[in-house]
Order: structure tokens, then C-alpha cells, then sequence
């Protein structure tokens, strides 16, 4: 499919699409005439009073007047200088995701660039060319400065982009792609480094990680139920109501689903089960990953609000008038991914908690230590819960908030930033923990299950049982495991968890 980019309208799966599927954009007729009419404002502000970024410096070089000869220097001069980054570059679907929302905010017609300026941009992503955007650079203060600089240096033929993994001069990626260098006029050098496209992008990549690590949580978790002899009784509807939290309805539905017609669960389903409950970890399970989908909830409305937002400064009204603005701040992004770290990294908390009951033979119901082969001789699956362990300790220094900081910069002109950058960077690497500590407990519940024969899992649970078999072998003596483990996040990656359910007819809200 292609995405029409027309400004408004932009989906977090349209970012998706572009970033991590490669699909193509088009601007629309309506964002070229929008742009056009921006321009022509602009263009009619070369003479008269002092304009920000049209005929002054910037920053705390706004008080200097810049000579009408001067002016397109100072937009190049500007790319080139704040392409400052520094450290290993961010992954290609960051940079795709920000290359695609920066021709977003520009085509709502709000920053004065010309057509051609979005246009090099989406010739961009549809010749598969990525800017080489280093790791340090931005403090979410006017939104994303070194990133957004050098992803617009290769707009200039400047600079680095990577092209089927291959890193190259700028120069030379453009003209085997048959594109030409943009020459910037006036206003254009802030307008295509001066938004949170950088933060939003990877706060949509974050939210489209965690929709799907739900679903599977709920699912690992069931089997984790059956693995542990574990009631799923605290899953029923009934329950539910009594506490109507939206996200933990939901997630206990998830686990009613899974545990459906389960001879396991049926089992121990009788006056014989001494057990008056379960530990918090598994009857508790609906209210942590519910918790998780209501803050997903609310920074998925977050991102959605900067979706449709021009984040630029100045802004070029339709009335005509130029004005400061300070919607670049990344405030509003920085909270919501803090917010979002912090309850992500608690559905990777409890999943460890799982995991060590059903490896610790004192309260495991029968299974043996570590679901060893040969106790004493085999380690079992002992030091993969030290991996997830370390994992979920990880994300508590992770989960720490980085918008409760600020630096000054820019002579204190710029006096307070969010620091949104960096609080987009950890919650990836919290998702990432998350994703390994949750294909640990993938591997941990499967062996259990396997444990527990001649009593049968739901028909769901083997079906996720079966489909990790086809990578990882079940109980045997020890063998090496970090393949196997990286075998089950790899399953978690492309969401074969959802394709072996959705065979069966069964999707996970």
C-alpha cells in the first residue's frame, strides 16, 4: 500500500508501515497546495520588521538581523551546525519514522517550506535511503535539533545515509537513486530540524511493541497457570465487574480464552485442591498487564494528539502571520514514554516472579527443581531465570524518569527541556528486556506443560507450546541454552504467538 501523506490523517500504523514494513508515501494534492500557500507567506516577508528564522539568527541569535543575501547561507549554515550528534546511530526504523513525520508536520502547511523540501523527503524514504542519525544529540528541547539535522544534511547531498545496510556519502546514495540535492531558502533550515518527529516515532514504534508484548503476556501467562497447577478461577467475567478496570477486563478475558476446555485446569478443579489461592503473581496477573493497557491507553492518545499537531516554529498561520510558538517542547512525548517504561517494565517484574515459582520446587506443585532432566547432575532452566532477573532489575533503573530533568542550553535562552529523547531511548530498551525476560517464562511454562503429561493443556496453550517445539526441543539433559532462548524472543518478535492463535481463530485483545 502507499501512505497519502496530507498532514492530518497520519495513523501510529501508518508510521509503522513506513518505518518497519517499507511502505511507500505520496503526498497528496491537498498538502502541496497547503505548502504552497505557506510559502507564499514567507516569500512575502523578506522585507519590513524582524522575522525569527526568516531574517534574524537563531536561539540566543534571534536579536541578530541577517542581510537579505545572507539568508539562505543561514538556513544551510544551521543544518551543518546542528548536525552535532554523537555515539552509534539509531536504528533505520527510527529514522524512517522520523523522516516521514517531519514531512508530516510540513505538509500541514504551517512552517513555510516549499513543496520540494517534503517532497526530497519522501523521495527519501521511498528510495529505502536513511540518514545516519548518531545515538546523542537531543535534549527534546526544540524538539529533536542534531537528529532532525542530520537526516535533513542528506537532503543537501551531506553527510552519511545507510542503503540496504550499507553505509555511504550522502552524495553518492542520491545520485544512484537519481535525486537531486535541495538548495534551502529562507525558513526552511528550521523547518526541517525544529519537532519532536524523532520522539513521536519512537514513541509509536513503542506503543505498536506493546499492544502485541500484551497479548502475548496474557498468553505466556496462561501457560504458566497450567504449569503451576494454578486456579483460573480469579479470571472469570463475574470477578471482573466487581472492579471495572477496562484494561484488567480485558486482560483476564485474554487468560479466560487461553485456559478454555484445558484438562490441566480441569484437573485440579475440584473439592480435592486444598489450595485456598493462588499467589499474587498468577491471580493477580489481570490487574498489573490491565494497569499496563490504561497507560498504554493514554499514551496512545498522547501520541495520536501529536499526530495530528504542527510542530514547527515560528508557525505560518492561515491569516498570514508569522508567529513564535513553543509546540516544539517535548514535554508532552517525554511523560507519556516515562509513564509507559514505567508500567511496561512491570508486566517483565512480575513475569520473573512467575518464572521463579515454577522453578523452585518448593512451590512449583510437584515439578522438578528447575525442570531439571536429572536433578542434581542438570541445571535446567536455572540460569536463564537469572538472565530474566537481571533483566527485570535493569528496567527499574530504566523505569526511572528522564522528563523530571532539565539542562539549559543556548545561553539560556533554551532554560528548560524535556529530555523526551532519552526517555524514548530507555523505554526500547525496557521493551527489548521485557520481550526476553517474557520468552524466558515462554520457554520455563512449555517445559512445565510438557512436565505435567499425560494431562493435556487448552487447545491455545498447546498451540503456542507446539509452536515454540518446532524451535526449542522439550525436557532433556542440559544443553546450550542461550540459542534457545534467543530462539523463543526471536517467536515473540515476529508475533508467531499470534499467528499459532489466529490459526485456531483466536485473537487477543
Amino acid at each position: 500500500m502507499t501512505i497519502q501523506l496530507n498532514g492530518p490523517g497520519v495513523t501510529i500504523d501508518d508510521v509503522v508501515a513506513v518505518a518497519r514494513g517499507g511502505e511507500a508515501v505520496e503526498l497528496t494534492a491537498t498538502a502541496l497546495d497547503a505548502m504552497a500557500r505557506a510559502r507564499a507567506v514567507v516569500d512575502r516577508m523578506t522585507e519590513g520588521e524582524p522575522r525569527y528564522g526568516i531574517s534574524t539568527g537563531f536561539g540566543a541569535l534571534a536579536t541578530v538581523s541577517i542581510p537579505p543575501e545572507r539568508r539562505r547561507a543561514l538556513q544551510v549554515a544551521l543544518v551543518r551546525s546542528h548536525a552535532a550528534g554523537m555515539g552509534e546511530p539509531v536504528e533505520d526504523e527510527v529514522v524512517r519514522a522520523m523522516v516521514l513525520l517531519r514531512a508530516r508536520t510540513l505538509a500541514l502547511g504551517h512552517s513555510g517550506a516549499r513543496p520540494l523540501v517534503a517532497k526530497g523527503m519522501v523521495n527519501l524514504l521511498n528510495a529505502g535511503i536513511s540518514p545516519v542519525v548518531p545515538e546523542y544529540g537531543s535534549l527534546g528541547a526544540s524538539g529533536d535539533l542534531a537528529p532532525l539535522a542530520h537526516g535533513a544534511l542528506a537532503l543537501l547531498g551531506e553527510g552519511e545515509v545507510m542503503v540496504d545496510g550499507a553505509r555511504k556519502p550522502a552524495a553518492q546514495a542520491l545520485a544512484e537513486a537519481g535525486l537531486e540535492p535541495i538548495e534551502l531558502a529562507e525558513k526552511e533550515g528550521l523547518a526541517v530540524t525544529n519537532g519532536t518527529d524523532a520522539i513521536l516515532g519512537m514513541l509509536c514504534l513503542a506503543i505498536d511493541d506493546t499492544r502485541r508484548l500484551l497479548a502475548q503476556a496474557d498468553a505466556i501467562t496462561a501457560m504458566t497457570v497450567e504449569g503451576l497447577l494454578a486456579s483460573a478461577s480469579p479470571f472469570a467475567a463475574d470477578l471482573q465487574t466487581l472492579r471495572p478496570q477496562p484494561g484488567q477486563t480485558v486482560s483476564a478475558a485474554n487468560l479466560v480464552t487461553m485456559l478454555a476446555d484445558s484438562p490441566i485446569v480441569a484437573s485440579h478443579d475440584t473439592p480435592d485442591d486444598t489450595r485456598v489461592q493462588d499467589a499474587y503473581s498468577i491471580r493477580c496477573t489481570p490487574s498489573v498487564h490491565g494497569a499496563v493497557r490504561d497507560t498504554l491507553a493514554h499514551c496512545t492518545s498522547v501520541a495520536e494528539a501529536e499526530l495530528a499537531s504542527a510542530i514547527d516554529n515560528p508557525m505560518v498561520m492561515s491569516d498570514g502571520r508569522v508567529e513564535s510558538c513553543g509546540n516544539f517542547h517535548g514535554a508532552p512525548l517525554g511523560f507519556a514514554a516515562d509513564f509507559l517504561a514505567i508500567a511496561v517494565a512491570e508486566v517483565g517484574a512480575i513475569a520473573e516472579r512467575r518464572m521463579d515459582r515454577m522453578l523452585d520446587h518448593t512451590r512449583s506443585q510437584g515439578l522438578p527443581p528447575f525442570l531439571a532432566e536429572e536433578v542434581g547432575v542438570d541445571s535446567g532452566l536455572m540460569i536463564g531465570h537469572y538472565t530474566a532477573a537481571a533483566m527485570a532489575s535493569d528496567n527499574k533503573r530504566l523505569a526511572a524518569p528522564a522528563s523530571v530533568d532539565s539542562l539549559p542550553t543556548s545561553g539560556m535562552q533554551e532554560d528548560h527541556v524535556s529530555m523526551a529523547w532519552l526517555a524514548v531511548r530507555k523505554l526500547r530498551k525496557v521493551i527489548d528486556n521485557v520481550r526476553r525476560i517474557l520468552a524466558v517464562e515462554y520457554v520455563c511454562a512449555a517445559r512445565a506443560i510438557d512436565l505435567r503429561a499425560p494431562l493435556q493443556p487448552s487447545p491455545a496453550t498447546d498451540a503456542l507450546r507446539q509452536r515454540l517445539r518446532a524451535e526449542v526441543a522439550g525436557c532433556g539433559p542440559d544443553r546450550y541454552l542461550a540459542p534457545e532462548l534467543q530462539a523463543a524472543e526471536e517467536l515473540l518478535r515476529v508475533d508467531a504467538l499470534g499467528d499459532a492463535l489466529a490459526d485456531l481463530g483466536i485473537t487477543l485483545e
